[in-house]
């Protein structure tokens, strides 16, 4: 599905609801499977957090042996399945994806998880799904890896760790990336009643095996859903205003940094019962910007365009980790903007884009097979006529995007 996004200008205050974020939701399911008594109030609607949801009940199922189970392009389930899984005694599956999810590493997880005593083989090509993985129970307590690399690969140890007959010692070697994810973690946990410590590079998790008091945890809404609403206030003209619901001010997203991220734009945030009010209040942003996105990686695309849209230059760093994700993200946005008329450069971690007053109209985005993408470029029809080409892609992270986009004021019509 192809879809015509035709210059736009949003209603004035427009509100918005917005589900659970997918991080804390995807993290809290897991937990949910290893100590029931955990009740969970508005979960993400995401196909993400569906595809974890209904792997962990297929588990509950008595037959589980050599069953496959298919997560297709999700990659949190990916990681967080994978350490799950190694911990369910008697029980054997086959964890896959889509064809881009076997492209996707996983070799350092494994590893760590062997190093526990799992019992896990590659069907395939060493270091890529799909894996075979026997459950056993695992009493090695003591692993190291690299923190420079995906978060999800340390979540994913850190919330089967109170299951462990000893706990876990984790051992963190090198810069740590997506610090607020790991936090978001431990801080999940801690709500679950586990003790954590963090100190420097160690992580210790004291075991809890007992079965947990009833619990009640309500999910934040999702800020990397918000940022599209920031880009869309940001390059609106001044006074346009979108109120959110429901977020924190204290979140445990990194994401969150939107909100001091996107004053550089004249975007204010304002927080008030549950909600956040974004309003458009100035409209003289630098030449250029300069951001280190190490802990919030998810918002570079989003960002990349706002700039584009302000017709201002931006360089963000810190981005190793967007070329292991559902495409290259970098190489993914160069191309696109450039076809909208953008001076791009990019590295393995960085990306650079130059003060542009022009941007051509009616491109078509190509979106490969990346949420992301499809909701990043969707802010610059407020600026030109512009196509999210398969935009059905959004459901990954976001299903109600385009009809969210329509109660605001876009203009959006299908392709033929």
């Amino acid at each position: 599905m192809d879809l015509l996004l035709a210059a736009s200008k949003i209603n004035q205050q427009s509100k918005v609801s917005i589900s659970g974020s997918k991080s804390e939701t995807n993290r809290l399911l897991l937990l949910q499977a290893l100590y029931p008594n955990l009740v969970l109030e508005n979960t993400s609607n995401s196909d993400d957090s569906e595809v974890m949801a209904m792997a962990l009940s297929n588990n509950q199922q008595p037959t589980t042996n050599n069953q496959i189970i298919d997560i297709s392009h999700a990659g949190t389930a990916m990681r967080f399945l994978t350490a799950y899984f190694a911990i369910q005694e008697g029980k054997e599956v086959v964890l896959t994806g889509s064809a881009r999810m076997q492209e996707r590493p996983i070799q350092i997880l494994v590893d760590a998880l062997r190093q526990l005593g799992a019992e896990i083989v590659y069907e395939k090509k060493e270091g890529f799904p799909p894996l075979r993985i026997r459950g056993k129970k695992l009493t090695e307590n003591k692993v190291s890896l690299s923190a420079n690399v995906s978060s999800q690969y340390i979540s994913a140890l850190l919330l089967i760790a109170p299951k462990l007959e000893n706990g876990l010692a984790l051992t963190l070697q090198g810069p740590i990336t997506s610090l607020p994810y790991i936090k978001m973690t431990l801080a999940l946990l801690n709500e679950m009643g586990v003790q954590t410590s963090f100190v420097e590079n160690k992580i210790l998790i004291k075991p809890t095996t007992n079965n947990q008091q009833p619990t009640t945890i309500r999910v934040e809404s999702d800020w990397s859903s918000a940022s599209y609403f920031y880009s869309i206030v940001a390059l609106s003209e001044i006074g346009a205003e979108i109120t959110l619901s429901s977020y924190k001010k204290n979140s445990l997203q990194g994401d969150s940094v939107l909100a001091e991220i996107y004053k550089t734009f004249g975007v204010e945030t304002h927080f008030q019962n549950n909600s956040i009010v974004l309003q458009k209040v100035a409209n003289h942003p630098p030449s250029t910007i300069h951001h280190q996105l190490n802990h919030s990686p998810d918002i570079a695309q989003t960002l990349a365009v706002t700039c584009f849209g302000l017709g201002i230059g931006c360089q963000l760093t810190g981005l190793h980790t967007l070329k292991i994700k559902e495409t290259d993200r970098l190489e993914a946005l160069k191309n696109e903007l450039m076809k909208l008329g953008a001076s791009v450069s990019v590295t393995h971690d960085s990306i650079s884009i130059a003060p542009s007053a022009k941007i051509n109209d009616g491109i078509a985005i190509d979106t490969y097979q990346d949420h992301r993408m499809a909701m990043a470029f969707a802010p610059l029809a407020l600026k030109t006529n512009i196509i999210i080409k398969e935009a059905e892609v959004v459901s990954k992270s976001y299903p109600s995007f385009w009809e969210d986009l329509k109660s605001i004021g876009f203009q959006i019509t299908e392709q033929p």
